[in-house]
Formats: structure tokens, sequence, C-alpha cells
């Protein structure tokens, strides 16, 4: 069969292929953020901008991040009033409005509650999680039962639980990316936890490079192929690597479908989406697909032709097939 790949969301290796006699040294920057690493190379430029970027990793974590209990959205998740969020929460919550409109449901960051209850966020998770606690907290699910107004937001029921995880590795790459756009940078690459952003080419003309890796299912990691791309955002979900077992040997993933609230495999197994637009929407659209399946996918891809994909899935009769676009 033939093989088959697409960029893990949480543990993608990305390799740059560097040219030999380059006549700019590029600038390479490495780290940990938002619990997962992140690279950064850039040209044309020789300052090195670590400080401030991470000052606005620093930021977005301030305002989005789930597992600090000072930040914007922890306050707004514990139903503190009077939380006036600031341009990163605004611009996230924008974004989502759109996509769970344009996907109808299927992105929804107000699962938070049911990732905390499967054991997949901060909270501690709920033991023996059965179908009517399932059911309960659904009520509380739905982007549509939130508002932002004059910068704060304003909720239906107190217990909706906000998680930007879906989406956050993919803005806090673009707001550097910004950044690196606002200083002259005019060829780059940034990669957060498997997200990428691309710009520009090498000194010597050539594309970026990105290795990707094979879906190995035991947890191993091998590559599979290269690929050369430019002015453009790459973002992947997949279950393969990141799933929890139990006790009794029940295997439940951290993708939680919004319309059910079970953290069960759609038959799309992986997905990874390109496209010319900020990572933080390839992001929302490739957790979108894994939440819809296979088929709601290709469906959904026929009015967005912008769109490529890799999608990983299994047919009726249990084989691993790959649907390129």
């Amino acid at each position: 069969m033939k093989k088959l790949f697409f960029i893990f969301l949480i543990s993608s290796l990305f390799i740059i292929v560097s040219c030999h006699k380059e006549s700019v040294a590029p600038v390479k920057l490495q780290g940990f953020v938002f619990g997962t690493t992140y690279n950064i190379i850039y040209y044309d430029v020789s300052t090195n901008f670590e400080v401030d970027i991470n000052k606005l990793f620093a930021e977005v974590n301030q305002s989005t991040s789930t597992y600090m209990y000072s930040s914007d959205i922890s306050r707004i998740n514990r139903g503190e009033k009077g939380v006036k969020v600031d341009k990163y929460f605004q611009e996230i919550f924008n974004k989502t409005t759109q996509i769970f409109n344009e996907t109808n449901g299927y992105f929804d960051p107000t699962v938070g509650n049911l990732v905390n209850a499967w054991g997949f966020g901060p909270e501690k998770p709920i033991n023996n999680l059965d179908s009517s606690k399932v059911k309960e907290l659904m009520k509380f699910v739905g982007f549509d039962k939130v508002k932002l107004v004059d910068n704060e937001i304003i909720k239906e029921h107190s217990e909706t639980y906000f998680d930007f995880n879906s989406i956050g590795k993919g803005y806090g790459l673009d707001v550097v990316a910004r950044f690196l756009d606002s200083k002259g940078v005019k060829n780059y690459l940034v990669e957060i936890g498997g997200e990428v952003r691309l710009k520009g080419t090498k000194p010597n003309g050539k594309l970026w490079t990105v290795q990707l890796d094979d879906p190995n299912t035991d947890g191993s990691r091998s590559a599979y192929k290269k690929i050369n791309l430019t002015n453009i955002s790459m973002a992947s979900s997949g279950n393969y690597r990141k799933f929890r077992i139990t006790k009794n040997g029940e295997k439940y993933v951290h993708t939680i479908n919004p319309k059910t609230g079970f953290a069960t495999e759609s038959n799309l197994l992986a997905a990874t989406v390109i496209a010319e637009l900020d990572c933080a929407d390839v992001d929302a659209y490739a957790t979108a697909f894994m939440a819809m399946g296979f088929e709601k996918t290709k469906k959904f891809l026929q009015a967005k032709p912008n769109l490529k994909v890799v999608l990983i899935y299994v047919d009726d009769n249990g084989n691993l097939l790959e649907f390129k676009r």
C-alpha cells in the first residue's frame, strides 16, 4: 500500500535543509512555548529578536492559556466579572466565531469542560465518565452561547469553559510572523509544535524545505518525504500519538467531538491543511475536520478550493487510505 504522511500537531520534526555557501547567515531561535517546542529561522536582518519574541509569547499566554491561573481565559473560565480581554483574545474569539459558523459547529473551543473531563486539559478528569454526565456537560457547549461585548465575554451559562488550544499554537505563530514582517524580514520559517508558517525563500532563491514524518501508529518516528513551500501556512491534527488508554483498555483521543461530547476517533485519523491564510485558520480547520470525519470533510472542502489537504482515513473495510487535494 502506498505510504501515508502528515504533520503531527504535537510532535512533528521540521528539518530545514541548508544550502552550501549561503551569502547570508541565518538567525536561528529555538525554545519551548505553549507546552511544546518552537523553531524560528530568518534572514535579511542580523538582529536577534529572541527577547521580543519571548515577550510576545508571554503576552499571548497571559491572554489565552488555560494552564496559567492568572490568565484572562482562566479568570473568565472561573466566572470572574469585569475581565477586559485584550487584542489577542479578541482576534482568536472573532476567528473562532467565523470558523464555528463555517463548520456548522464542528470547531468549538467551548468544549473545554469536556477536554478536562476526558483527561486532556489542565483540570482533573472525571472518573467513569458516562453518557449522562457527558450530556449534562454538553449543555454548556456552543460558541453561539457566548458573546464579546465591549471587550468583555458574556456567557449564557457560567459553567461554559473556553479552551483555545486547538487554535492557539497557530495563532501564536501568526503573532511572531507579523512581528517579523514589521521588522522588515522578508524570508522566514516559524514553527511551533508542528504548525508552520513560511515566507519568501532562502538566500539562494530556493524554497523552504520541510521534512514530514511517517504516521507510525506505534509511536516511532521515521522520515517520509520533503516538500518545498513558501508564502503559506500549514497545520495538522491527528490522534496517532496524543491519546489516553484507561485501566480498562479503552482508548480516548484528544479531539473532542463538539456535537457529541465524546473523545472517540472518527474515520478520519489525521488531517493536514495548507493554505495562504493565517496559521490560526488552518489550525482550526484541521481540528474541525478531525471531528467531522472523512465524508463530511470532503463535502466541506467543495466550497473551500483555497484549502489544500492531506487526509488519512479508514474506509468501511478497515483499510488505511490517503486523500490529497
